[in-house]
């Protein structure tokens, strides 16, 4: 008869750093938004579309923090019988609508800087220069204070690479504004707009993937799958693994089940294998949900390790 073991932490929704975390994206949230409009002050005074660009790119920052602080702040909610992990999926979630939202403003970006490449305008450079300046200043603060939060943390590591590429795009804008103002050539306002614009792209579809990943339940892209089994059948008493699934429930939350195949004995010396595992997969592979159904079979020298 199958014995079924069931071990994971409790599912409180708290999670060491939260405090710290959200207190780190507010800050960031506050530079971020006020550099945001001081950017489109000067993108509106300078004319200068890529200023606008960047404050665009400013303004997926400001919805992506906000997604994530109130993700992060719902997520420390204890788990209910109706939800038994809590509301951990919410971090993913956020981070899928911050890939959707930055896929639209990208293309939008194309869009204006195509048109504004047709028909160049005379632009500013000074204010382009003097304003892209202060928002790398603001970016090079953002990251800094996220670089002190969880990076493991999805929508974290997504805000953190949201004040980077503004960081990119900034010293994009100052550049092009120092060859504006030596050339005249006012066409390089749109070429920059373009490559925020691939920027802000390339990002969302990182991010994008990565959470529709955690959405498939697919394994971990860190956790080797053979060798985890390999691990596992090299624990006294274990005879064979199958049925074995790894998924993310959340950023840095790992979950495990599988059917392990042991000899036929007492519940009280299967406990033994169950400890080892147990140990093995949360302190090697840091797995904090894990499922494990002992199952006793003969031994085969060709362990099924077959995912269903």
């Amino acid at each position: 008869m199958p014995d079924y073991n069931h071990s994971h932490s409790h599912m409180t929704g708290k999670r060491p750093g939260h405090e710290n975390n959200m207190r780190n994206m507010l800050i960031v949230f506050l530079v971020t938004i006020s550099i945001m409009i001081l950017e489109i002050i000067g993108g509106l005074v300078s004319n200068s579309l890529a200023l606008l660009s960047d404050a665009g790119h400013m303004f997926t920052d400001v919805l992506a923090i906000s997604l994530s602080f109130f993700a992060i702040k719902f997520a420390i909610k204890p788990s209910t019988p109706e939800k038994t992990y809590g509301f951990y999926r919410l971090e993913i979630l956020a981070a899928f609508l911050n890939g959707l939202l930055l896929c639209f403003i990208a293309f939008y970006i194309f869009y204006k800087a195509f048109n504004r490449f047709m028909h160049p305008g005379e632009i500013n450079s000074l204010c382009m220069l003097g304003v892209a300046s202060i928002g790398l200043l603001a970016n090079c603060f953002g990251i800094y204070y996220l670089s002190k939060a969880n990076l493991n943390n999805l929508n974290i590591r997504s805000a953190f690479f949201h004040m980077l590429g503004d960081s990119i795009s900034s010293v994009g804008v100052i550049i092009g504004g120092v060859w504006i103002y030596y050339t005249k050539l006012y066409v390089v306002d749109s070429l920059i707009s373009f490559m925020i614009g691939f920027l802000i792209l390339r990002g969302a579809f990182s991010l994008l993937k990565e959470s529709i990943d955690i959405f498939l339940e697919s394994t971990p892209n860190h956790i080797d799958q053979k060798q985890l089994v390999q691990e596992m059948c090299q624990v006294y008493g274990v005879k064979g693994i199958h049925h074995l699934h790894i998924w993310t429930i959340t950023s840095d939350i790992y979950a495990i089940s599988a059917h392990v195949s042991i000899d036929d004995q007492l519940i009280s010396k299967s406990a033994v294998i169950l400890k080892e595992l147990k140990s093995l997969l949360q302190k090697k592979w840091k797995m904090e949900h894990i499922t494990i159904q002992f199952e006793a079979k003969h031994y085969d020298d060709n362990i099924n390790m077959a995912n269903s």
